[in-house]
């Protein structure tokens, strides 16, 4: 608890006002990932290894732009700067933890920009919805990565949303507005995402199959594989929570 008090009080002087709230999850995902070490492992290599793959294909390596670079465990950074003239990493909030780390590697030519990529209170107040029309402003943009953060777009627009009496119509729309910014992009793209959850007993019985998608497409897939996000012991010693993650 005391190390992530002081990641929280590290990270509000450097974030915006109106991300501020977001620090505590983000703290809190922190120390779930020290914890699931282990378990996330596997994941967390796929996930470099599909980025750097994508990264591989480019012809011209002069901008990456990784949307939810979050934690930094599932981006293969050190790849990434070696690969590209410029490596721009935006998200909510850039964690103290993180921000120490990149500056403790000596990275030259990564930038990160702190930005609420659902668009949502954009399509609330019937303003033009766009949430990634900034990326046509990049110049030199060769690779856009989107990491693990579709999933995660559409649980913030539902907690936000709910009790709306649209939120049924609303949250399919962020999502689909993120694969729609995706295909319009001038730029290869590497979306990898987590899709669905199950809950899964010890007798290895689903109890619960959730789709995080809110019944869009993510379109074809390249990969797949299964994250044990929460495993036994983490929050029951009954149960497990697994999550299936695709890459397009």
């Amino acid at each position: 608890m005391i190390l992530e008090a002081l990641n929280y009080a590290a990270t509000w002087p450097l974030t915006s006002a109106g991300h501020r709230p977001f620090i505590r999850s983000s703290v809190n995902l922190w120390a779930r990932a020290n914890r699931c070490r282990a378990a996330w492992a596997e994941h967390e290599r796929r996930t470099k290894a599909a980025i750097v793959s994508a990264a591989d294909a480019c012809r011209q390596r002069r901008t990456v732009v990784v949307l939810g670079s979050g934690l930094l465990r599932d981006v293969p950074v050190s790849a990434l700067s070696r690969l590209f003239d410029t490596v721009v990493l935006v998200d909510l909030v850039h964690l103290a933890s993180v921000r120490s780390w990149l500056a403790i590697k000596r990275f030259r030519n990564i930038r990160l920009i702190e930005r609420d990529l659902s668009g949502l209170d954009a399509l609330l107040a019937a303003q033009p919805f766009e949430p990634l029309s900034f990326l046509r402003q990049v110049p030199y943009l060769d690779l856009v990565v989107s990491s693990n953060l579709l999933s995660q777009i559409g649980i913030g627009a539902a907690r936000k949303l709910e009790g709306h009496a649209d939120a049924e119509v609303l949250v399919p729309q962020v999502i689909a507005a993120h694969l729609e910014g995706l295909a319009h992009v001038p730029a290869a793209t590497c979306l990898v995402t987590d899709v669905g959850y199950t809950v899964i007993d010890r007798n290895n019985q689903t109890h619960e199959t959730v789709n995080l998608m809110h019944g869009i497409d993510p379109g074809p897939v390249r990969d797949s594989w299964d994250w044990p996000v929460i495993p036994f012991g983490e929050e029951s010693r009954d149960y497990k929570i697994v999550h299936r993650v695709i890459v397009r």
